[in-house]
This record gives C-alpha cells, sequence and structure tokens, in this order.
C-alpha cells in the first residue's frame, strides 16, 4: 500500500499521529520497486500530510527469526543505517535470497543502530505463531537483556485481530511500554471495517502536547493505553484517568411522588463501555450490567431506598483491564 493512503486513512480515522515502519530486510516487491533508500516510505508519507495535523513518525521494522523476531523502531534520523547486507543475490528478484543475505547482520547490532539514533523500540507480536507454535508470549534472554540495558522499551500486547495476555504480564514485569498496532498489509476498511463498528487497534500515548517530542516522551515513560476491540488495557495510573474523563453522571432527580432517582450517564468517548454495578443498590429497568455507547448518553433509574442529595455508584469496568484478567472499578456520583 502506497504511504500516501496510510496518510489518508489516518485522518479519516481521526488519528493524532502514525508511524511508517516498513520491513528492512523483507523487500518482496524489490524486482518492482528497489528500495534503494528505506527513508522513502516516511518521505512520502511525510509529504502526504505537510497540509494536515498529523504527525508522521520515521520507522522501520527490523526482521529477524527468533528469539530476536520482530521489532520496531521509531522516531528514526535514518532507517538505512539498521540495514547491512553484504553479497546480496544479483537477481532482484530473489525475494528469499536477498532477505537471508540481510538478516545475516546481527539482530543486536540493528538493535544498538537504532537506540545510537536514540529511537523508541518495542517487541512486535511475540506470540505469532510462525515463531511462537503454542501462541504463548515467553521473554527470553535476548529482549530481557535489552530490556535490562535500556535498549528495549515496549512490547505490542495487541496486533491486528490478536492480543497476548502473556504479552500483557511482560510489559508490567519488565517495565515496558504497552503498545497496540493494526500492522495493516491492506486497507484498514478491509481489515477492520469502520463502516461496521470496527476499529484498529491504537495506543493512545499521555502526552502533554501534540507534538513528535511529547508523544516519544511519554512512550519512553510508559505512558499509554492499548485500544483493541473495544478493550482499553493500560497501567492504573494511565487507565483510571482515562475511564474518569470518559464518563459524566449528572442530573440527579427522583420520580414524583417517589424515591426512585433518575441519572444521566454520559460517555464522551470512541469506546462503548461495559459496565458491571457492584453496589447496594438496584436499578428500576436494568440488572446489574449497563452499555453506554459511545459518545452518547443513558438514563438510569436508581432505587437507593431514600431521597437522598447525593447519589454514589460503584462499577467495574469489564471492557477494560490494568493487569491480566483484572478489571478496573470507577466511582460515579452527583448531587443534587
Amino acid at each position: 500500500m502506497w504511504p500516501k493512503i496510510r496518510v489518508a486513512e489516518a485522518l479519516r480515522d481521526g488519528l493524532d499521529a502514525l508511524a511508517i515502519t516498513e520491513h528492512l530486510e523483507y523487500q518482496p516487491h524489490r524486482l518492482d520497486i528497489p528500495h534503494p533508500d528505506r527513508n522513502r516510505a516516511y518521505d512520502d508519507a511525510k509529504a502526504a500530510g505537510r497540509n494536515s495535523e498529523l504527525i508522521v513518525i520515521r520507522g522501520s521494522e527490523i526482521t529477524r527469526n527468533a528469539p530476536a523476531g520482530h521489532v520496531n523502531a521509531v522516531f528514526l534520523d535514518d532507517a538505512n543505517k539498521l540495514l547491512k547486507v553484504d553479497n546480496p543475490p544479483s537477481n532482484p528478484g530473489d525475494v528469499s535470497g536477498y532477505s537471508t543475505a540481510a538478516r545475516k547482520w546481527p539482530a543486536q547490532k540493528a538493535i544498538e543502530a537504532a537506540n545510537a539514533q536514540d529511537a523508541f523500540l518495542f517487541w512486535n507480536h511475540p506470540w505469532w505463531t510462525r515463531q511462537q507454535r503454542d501462541g504463548v508470549t515467553r521473554m527470553n534472554a535476548f529482549h530481557a537483556d535489552n530490556a535490562k540495558n535500556g535498549l528495549l522499551h515496549g512490547i505490542e500486547i495487541a496486533n491486528g485481530s490478536t492480543y497476548s495476555e502473556e504479552a500483557f504480564q511482560v510489559a508490567l514485569d519488565y517495565g515496558l511500554a504497552l503498545i497496540g498496532v493494526s500492522d495493516v498489509h491492506d486497507l484498514i476498511d478491509w481489515d477492520y471495517q469502520p463502516h461496521n463498528g470496527g476499529h484498529r487497534p491504537v495506543t493512545l500515548v499521555f502526552a502533554e502536547e501534540k507534538s513528535a517530542g511529547a508523544i516519544k516522551r511519554a512512550l519512553f515513560a510508559n505512558r499509554t493505553v492499548v485500544w483493541f476491540r473495544n478493550l482499553l488495557i493500560g497501567r492504573v495510573e494511565q487507565l483510571l484517568p482515562l475511564l474518569e474523563a470518559s464518563l459524566n453522571i449528572s442530573n440527579l432527580s427522583y420520580r414524583p411522588q417517589t424515591s426512585v432517582a433518575e441519572v444521566t450517564i454520559t460517555n464522551i468517548s470512541d469506546a462503548n463501555f461495559e459496565l458491571r454495578y457492584v453496589g447496594d443498590y438496584t436499578f428500576m429497568y436494568s440488572a446489574d450490567r449497563i452499555r453506554i455507547p459511545a459518545h452518547e448518553a443513558i438514563t438510569l433509574l436508581v432505587k437507593p431506598g431514600d431521597t437522598l442529595d447525593r447519589v454514589a455508584l460503584e462499577f467495574v469496568v469489564e471492557n477494560a483491564l490494568f493487569a491480566p484478567g483484572e478489571h478496573p472499578s470507577i466511582n460515579l456520583s452527583v448531587s443534587r
């Protein structure tokens, strides 16, 4: 897919930033597109977005067999310095031969070359069954050493249509940023069908401002939440403020001649919230589970037993995780 199409998709989806991370070593179209400069995809995307507010980030994908696997480096200065190919095949159509020659340069050298540019590096889809047969993410010595030495900074927990609970735990155990990506190779519309309510996986970055520098600083500080198939996944420090900013309760009143309270809960986010009530009251028109669609509000009838001046409702957010299998709670309170 040509880079300007990626920019058009990003603008249509309302993204603030887009990282272009073409494979360095794997060049399946080398016969048609020789690609001598690995910065060209970024250059084209940058030019396509020049009249917009989209932040385009230069990146590349380092591609090796296990244990290194695939690693993305973003915020690069020059992608070409991450690639060294001695004795490439003379036939430009020999995709396998070129890839084999390119992968002979040690993965660690590419990792170090990216870090020399002060790039942000993350381990891609460590549960990928082509390299991890059982689909279970396990930290290995290669990545553990790089994480310990500050050369690996994040790990994908969501990639395309797949999610890894084990990768989430690895991120928490090793202090790595939580990353979610589309890894799209065709069209966003084909893979994620936003016209049918779907969405690409994204990394929500808690930056001080909308700038490339602020995004980079936030990534290195692990200030991220992943949005994957309507599931919000993050550390408590970022996840709870996001939930509290997304949901608002208001308009406490009582039905005439009753102690049945009426409140409005508004969802200002792009996610649909799935909530489970865990308090002492009961509701009039629903059981303990409620759904609040994106950018909508619902009216909830609550039976507190008396006409209180303040009503507090505690919910477990079932479409959010702060650790594998652990859902956060949120308290919504309103006064009249």
